[in-house]
């Protein structure tokens, strides 16, 4: 009646070893580091990085425990603050020898004690929140103004195109301000050029009282394009945020809107401000530009003459000077993906994928601009550097664009990601920075370590003593408990805050609540007169339906939580909403398999050990006592 057959016994002992292994990692700790990563899209890290950051430490007299590169990055681990402090003075007088153009990014970060047997099965501990770990806040202010501008910028270049496809004359069109100007003083083609931007951009209007006579045709966005604008800036701010720190290894940052034009930033384990701003700041965008061929470029570019009116000069990777026109053809803003690959040759290359405007427009500029070079331009921190400046040989249609030379396959994979994560729709700027240190974030934990853990022993006591063996049994399931959810939020590698380690106190709390209905179940049954044996089956069988129908309304909340709220409601429902799945599993099936390994291959079963057991006396008033012959303990 009571027993577990071998497969049941099976995963029980399957679950306890990965739940073993899986939570082990979160009593190791973590340890002062330095990382040196890439600071330019350009610069290679590698493992000749390694051998310098190891040279340097050495012959700084610093012994690091660990140095290790992870693919992006060398991270030398110390065991102690003062010694990672030291380490990286050092290794920024190393890489970054003039300090107005680093070419690294030397940071102080945290790196987890994991050993490496534990590491090599995928064990990690849990991502700490900004109140446990430590780290930086940052609150941002999106410049609204410069958004619009850039909106502008768009719309001036788009409608010179389609007035360049119409073959309408103009004197020309500019930008002043959040205002498009286009000269005309001819009243038919004013006619013409009002009307056409009244069909296809429906984004502007002309300004009222506009005519011929005046020589102009001022064209302002309208109000509900400028709110439009600025809502999809602050969108794509945030966006480009989490795809560039998450791909430069920030773990479980906070990205959060504060208002109409802010944002809020925080990167836990990030020890110093320098490094989260860069890391806010290093986006990438692209912009596509004709070179000029005139006479007075290709002397620019032999360095014998001045830069001609109308272009710039820029550097190629090996040095050489490339002299391209001002006027933008195409941006960033037009991509929509950019993987690394290889070309005909199989040399490195970025494949490029255009949305349908830029496909449009890249036909039209590669149709009229055959056998002249086209400079593909990556901007980088407000520095450009042309990538390739090949010659367009024939028409390029169907939106797929090809970046191939001088650029190793690490490099093309660093260029694809900064071209994925995109550029920032608007500039920003840091009004506030606050850090956190570690030291305050190892207190918080403290505590909430403490109250868990008298918590758990409070519970414990009170079973043991109420219930006695079946109180035990509730206190082993309950340990079981606490190690499986311990063990998901590390799987998952889910952020624990405060407010996480509040709902692992209330979770232990809550999966106690499924071992007393078990147990007060198990004693009405032995009350009502049923053998110690089928007291037990009937306990955990009707017991069931009251535990499943008490978590399931409990997950519903949880998950409501877990839905609409945001931050540490957000952890707070996480860990909550796991605890209840654990809980299930320790309460009942986990519980179960104890009672029957101790109880289940006694077939002439006479007593329980679940406490004290009140009944109903032959006259009907109820006393207090123990139960029968057959059932006592």
């Amino acid at each position: 009646m009571n027993r577990y057959p071998l497969w049941k016994y099976a995963i029980i002992v399957v679950a306890l070893l990965i739940g073993l292994i899986y939570s082990l990692p979160n009593l190791f700790g973590e340890s002062p580091a330095v990382q040196v990563s890439s600071g330019k899209a350009t610069v290679k890290v590698d493992n000749g990085t390694t051998a310098r950051v190891e040279a340097a430490l050495a012959e700084a007299g610093l012994q690091p425990s660990l140095v290790q590169f992870d693919g992006n990055s060398v991270k030398a681990r110390f065991e102690t603050t003062d010694e990672q402090l030291k380490a990286r003075d050092v290794l920024e007088r190393v890489f970054n020898p003039d300090p107005a153009v680093p070419t690294h990014v030397v940071a102080l970060n945290l790196l987890p004690r994991t050993p490496a047997w534990l590491a090599s099965l995928g064990a990690a501990p849990m991502y700490l929140g900004l109140d446990l770990r430590g780290g930086v806040h940052f609150l941002l202010e999106v410049d609204m103004a410069a958004a619009l501008q850039r909106r502008a910028d768009v719309l001036a270049t788009d409608l010179r195109s389609v007035l360049r496809e119409k073959g309408i004359r103009h004197g020309g069109i500019n930008r002043s301000g959040n205002a498009v100007e286009v000269r005309t003083s001819d009243e038919a083609n004013f006619d013409t050029i009002r009307d056409l931007v009244r069909s296809q951009f429906p984004d502007l209007q002309a300004a009222e009282g506009a005519s011929a006579a005046s020589g102009r045709l001022v064209l302002t966005i309208r109000p509900e394009t400028i709110r439009t604008v600025q809502e999809q800036a602050l969108k794509q701010n945030m966006t480009t945020l989490h795809n560039r720190i998450n791909e430069l290894g920030v773990a479980e940052p906070v990205i959060q809107q504060q208002g109409a034009n802010r944002i809020v930033v925080q990167l836990p384990g990030v020890q110093d401000t320098a490094k989260a701003k860069d890391i806010l700041g290093r986006t990438a965008t692209l912009e596509l530009r004709l070179v000029d061929e005139s006479a007075e470029g290709r002397a620019a570019e032999r360095g014998t003459g001045p830069v001609p009116f109308g272009s710039e000069r820029y550097l190629e990777r090996n040095g050489q000077a490339v002299i391209v026109k001002r006027e933008v053809l195409l941006t960033g803003e037009n991509l929509t993906d950019a993987q690394a690959g290889f070309d005909d040759t199989q040399q490195p290359a970025v494949h490029l994928t255009l949305d349908g405007k830029g496909s449009r427009v890249f036909r039209d500029i590669t149709r009229e601009n055959i056998g002249k070079r086209m400079a593909i331009i990556l901007f980088e921190k407000g520095q450009g550097e042309v990538v390739t400046a090949p010659v367009i040989r024939s028409e390029i249609g169907g939106g797929r664009v090809q970046i191939s030379g001088a650029m190793t396959t690490v490099e093309a994979n660093d260029t694809a990601l900064l071209l994925r994560a995109g550029s920032l729709a608007a500039p920003m700027e840091i009004i506030e920075e606050r850090t956190i240190g570690p030291s305050l974030g190892a207190e918080n934990i403290q505590r909430g370590f403490n109250s868990v853990v008298w918590g758990f022993l409070v519970i414990v006591g009170f079973m043991c003593v109420y219930y006695m063996l079946f109180g035990v049994f509730s206190s082993i399931a309950l340990t079981v408990n606490l190690v499986l959810l311990v063990a998901l939020l590390s799987l998952l590698q889910a952020t624990l805050t405060l407010p996480g380690i509040a709902a692992l106190a209330l979770a232990l709390g809550m999966a106690i609540d499924s071992n007393v209905l078990i147990n007060e179940r198990i004693r009405e049954e032995l009350r009502a007169g049923a053998s110690p044996q089928a007291a037990i089956h009937a306990g955990f069988e009707r017991a069931w339906a009251t535990i499943l129908d008490s978590n399931v309304t409990t997950l519903i909340a949880a998950l409501a939580l877990l839905m609409f709220g945001s931050g540490p409601v957000r952890g707070f429902a996480v860990v909550h909403a796991l605890g209840i799945l654990t809980s299930m599993f320790s309460a009942v099936f986990f519980m179960r398999g104890l009672v029957n390994l101790w109880y289940g291959r006694q077939k002439k079963l006479k007593s329980v050990s679940i406490g004290q057991v009140w009944r109903p006396d032959t006259t009907g008033v109820s006393v207090a006592g123990t139960a029968p012959a057959s059932d006592k303990e």
